[in-house]
């Protein structure tokens, strides 16, 4: 059996918010906020849930209308309320596991609000790779973060 030599890549996006550090923060520790803002399949979820302190965990399932099964789990690592989250999670589909990532989410107080630096470290898994989606798929969660930020 010939085997995949697994893949490494990262990415940062830096956001501006106009908002203090404290709101950007809590939109990623409130269930309901988080949900909201970074649910990318929204009307296929069947598992959704965060146990946001160090060690806990978030999950999310989607069911795609094809049957294939997504599975995300997240293991919160380093919380500092209103400047950093540190987080690992992996990506399976219909069991196989695609890619393992560990994230630092930076929360920087400036004049007009909020700087956040998200940072992203990916390992990809047996030939699987999608950049390009996963950037893009982030870029859109963190423009739904805007949006409700932009309703406070």
């Amino acid at each position: 059996m010939k085997q995949t030599p697994s893949r490494h890549t990262d990415f940062v996006i830096e956001r501006a918010f106009a908002v203090a550090p404290a709101s950007v923060f809590r939109a990623w520790s409130d269930p309901q906020a988080k949900r909201r803002w970074s649910d990318c399949h929204a009307e296929h979820t069947t598992e959704y849930s965060l146990d946001f302190r160090p060690f806990g965990h978030e999950t999310h399932h989607v069911t795609h209308p094809d049957g294939r099964v997504q599975q995300i789990e997240k293991v919160f690592f380093e919380i500092v309320e209103a400047r950093r989250i540190v987080f690992a999670y992996d990506v399976r589909l219909d069991a196989r596991r695609l890619s393992v990532s560990l994230v630092t989410v930076e929360f920087f107080a400036v004049p007009r609000g909020t700087r956040m630096v998200y940072t992203e470290q990916l390992a990809y898994l047996d030939g699987h790779e999608d950049r390009a989606e996963r950037l893009r798929g982030t870029e859109e969660g963190l423009d739904r973060l805007q949006l409700d930020l932009s309703r406070l």
